[in-house]
């Protein structure tokens, strides 16, 4: 039971991302997204803050000065500002599909920079997925497009971060990880001003816009709590492949809210990464469960 409620929370979250995605793109049209990631890192900030001294957390510690912390911290602004470019430029269908290669690319990362073991069938579901993003970017081909790179910087920073999470000292807690990713999202969507993404100055927001604002940081934040609850109730095992969901939920954003088509190409290379991811999820718990059972005879 608690499976089957952690991989349906797991679901909702990867909606209400989705959605969130769907608000940010809205929004790019009228309104510099640097400015929208601005407002919704001040929500997060704000929240996240109350929620952390709550708990008793302090904000400011001379912990946070651990270099695995600030490397997170680095990666997130990179994998943020990649991603929300890539929303903002690109179709949604798209950006989402690249992204859903992040955990391929973690797997990769864990192998060359912390010394993780990686069996051959792990990398070859590694390349085959990675296969699968240049049959979406298609590049030297007519239908490349350069800004489809930005989904591909955005998956690095990402994937940075997570590896990054990884090192963080048990002492530094969730609360405060989240407090400080919401931090440096205001100093990301400054950069995306500075660029000039979508425009380079302040604007006053309609009505419209500033109900999807609000629902984009209502709903991004429910997503996250969503996130954390089904992590926490289910075997990762079990719950994590339901983060592909979220594909499928901007495949339907974008056909009905924003008209896109997907060609063949995005749809098999999307179905290549979500396949490769899944199985590497797979052969991961099952190793895991492996070396338990090792463990447990001895």
């Amino acid at each position: 039971m608690d499976n089957l409620r952690g991989s349906v929370l797991m679901v909702l979250a990867m909606a209400g991302f989705a959605i969130e995605d769907m608000f940010i793109k809205q929004i790019a049209g009228t309104l510099p997204v640097g400015q929208v990631v601005v407002f919704l890192g001040l929500g997060g900030t704000v929240f996240f803050g109350a929620l952390a001294l709550r708990f008793g957390d302090r904000l400011f510690s001379p912990a946070l000065l651990h270099p695995a912390f600030i490397t997170r911290n680095i990666c997130e602004v990179g994998g943020t500002l990649g991603f929300v470019s890539a929303i903002a430029l690109t179709p949604i269908s798209t950006a989402s599909a690249i992204l859903q290669a992040t955990p391929l690319v973690v797997t990769l990362g864990a192998a060359l920079f912390l010394g993780e073991t990686v069996g051959w069938r792990r990398w070859l579901a590694i390349l085959i997925g990675l296969f699968g993003v240049t049959l979406i970017i298609r590049p030297g081909m007519e239908s490349f497009d350069i800004k489809s790179l930005l989904a591909v910087i955005g998956v690095v920073g990402l994937a940075g971060r997570d590896l990054a999470t990884r090192r963080i000292p048990p002492g530094i807690s969730t609360r405060q990880i989240t407090f400080y990713a919401f931090v440096v999202s205001i100093l990301t969507g400054a950069i995306l001003l500075w660029l000039g993404v979508t425009g380079d100055q302040l604007l006053v927001p309609g009505m419209t816009d500033s109900w999807r604002m609000a629902g984009a940081l209502v709903v991004g934040l429910g997503a996250y709590y969503l996130i954390v609850m089904a992590t926490r109730i289910g075997d990762m095992s079990v719950v994590a492949p339901f983060r592909y969901s979220r594909l499928v939920f901007a495949l339907i954003v974008g056909v009905i809210v924003f008209q896109e088509r997907p060609d063949t190409f995005t749809l098999v290379g999307a179905l290549i990464i979500v396949g490769s991811g899944i199985y590497t999820l797979w052969r991961e718990s099952r190793l895991r469960r492996t070396s338990l059972r090792a463990a447990k005879a001895v």
